[in-house]
């Protein structure tokens, strides 16, 4: 169905886009994303794609030439990291606003202070509330499907929203994995033309981006832009039932592993939840009934369907390789949310663990299963946020 090649996360990422061949591509060097861009830009200079390619001096820049370009009538990819994303900021919630279907990978990186160049998820996770749709990748393989179906669910007429895809810095964007790469006409195919909505460029039909708009309307606006964010859901679901038929590979709005009967769980993003799932594996060869959620799609985040995939768990451990300085990490506080609206009430405690690359470790996920085998089996909670694989 495909060709089978070992290459890093950023080199699948950056042929996935290739294959798309987007209108225009606006952009900015920063560790560890370059790579995706430096080999999307050699597929421009070879002409094996149409794209014009525009280099700009900052990512604030870049992401203002994607918003020009999208709202012309084109199809618009970007890539960055760390401070990188946090320099768009102010264009990131324009993009959204203005519901322009821009691609964006996100090579996952630490934010400053102090500099660290290496993988967490402290960038797209203090971007989670821009109104951009955020899809996180396991592995290369993740990736790269990813950004294909990002296309899809962004330019579809009833989302019109912009994608994140989000992988580890490193971990994912520079190690050798095997993966399995489409032939480049069904992934075009799949995609399908580009569909202009309200293009700038069309003269015929004058519209404009971005006006003022006072406290009569304002709200209103947003409460619309609310409701779109609604349904990607569904539209992720259909996408990834139409990628499965083309690829082989299933997609979900996250990944259930070993859940339905669990008593206990653990919560867990990205590369880490490979690790993480051999230690559920030994736990459950023990007879110890683990189960491990990875949530795919962050943004929107699917509150009723992963609390009814956790709705077994005794205890739940939710890992957050982010911090919300003065707050329990990002992640948790969605999974706590989930758990408020249909009423299960899980003993749930909140470990911070891998920022700035620190390695997550096999002994880190027995560590935590076996603190919530202990509390199933009639222990107290010691503390509900906790800091592991860190030194004392």
């Amino acid at each position: 169905m495909g060709k089978v090649v070992a290459v890093t996360g950023n080199e699948a990422v950056a042929n996935a886009l290739r294959q798309v061949n987007p209108d225009v591509c606006a952009a900015y060097p920063i560790t560890p994303a370059t790579d995706i861009m430096q080999r999307f830009t050699s597929f421009v200079s070879n002409g094996m794609v149409d794209t014009e390619m525009i280099l700009v001096e900052s990512e604030h820049s870049a992401m203002s030439a994607c918003v020009g370009a999208s709202a012309a009538g084109g199809r618009v990819i970007t890539a960055t990291s760390s401070q990188g994303l946090a320099l768009m900021w102010e264009i990131l919630f324009i993009a959204s606003g203005s519901r322009m279907p821009i691609i964006m990978p996100v090579v996952n990186r630490a934010l400053s202070a102090p500099l660290n160049i290496h993988g967490d998820h402290s960038d797209t996770m203090g971007a989670r509330d821009s109104g951009w749709i955020q899809l996180y990748s396991e592995n290369a393989q993740d990736a790269y499907d990813n950004t294909i179906q990002a296309f899809r669910i962004a330019e579809h007429l009833d989302i019109r929203l912009p994608v994140m895809v989000c992988l580890d810095g490193f971990i994912i964007s520079h190690s050798i994995e095997r993966i399995e790469y489409m032939e480049d006409e069904p992934v075009k195919k799949f995609v399908g033309e580009y569909k202009q909505v309200y293009p700038l460029l069309d003269v015929e039909h004058p519209v404009s981006y971005g006006p003022l708009i006072l406290p009569d309307l304002y709200m209103e606006y947003k409460r619309a832009q609310h409701e779109v964010m609604t349904k990607a859901s569904k539209v992720v679901l259909d996408v990834a039932s139409d990628f499965e038929k083309i690829s082989g590979r299933r997609y979900g709005l996250f990944e259930s592993y070993r859940l339905d009967d669990a008593d206990i769980a653990l919560v867990i993003l990205n590369s880490a939840a490979g690790t993480a799932k051999d230690v559920v594996d030994e736990f459950r060869e023990k007879g110890i009934k683990a189960g491990l959620l990875k949530p795919r799609l962050f943004r929107p985040f699917p509150y009723g369907e992963v609390a009814d995939a956790l709705k077994s768990a005794k205890a739940v451990c939710v890992m957050d390789r982010a911090d919300s300085f003065g707050g329990f990490g990002p992640l948790y506080m969605e999974i706590a949310s989930a758990f408020m609206m249909n009423g299960n009430k899980p003993a749930l405690i909140n470990k911070i663990y891998g920022l700035g690359g620190r390695d997550f470790l096999p002994e880190h996920a027995e560590t935590v299963l076996n603190e919530l085998n202990d509390i199933v089996k009639g222990g107290k909670v010691k503390t509900h946020k906790e800091y592991i694989g860190v030194r004392e």
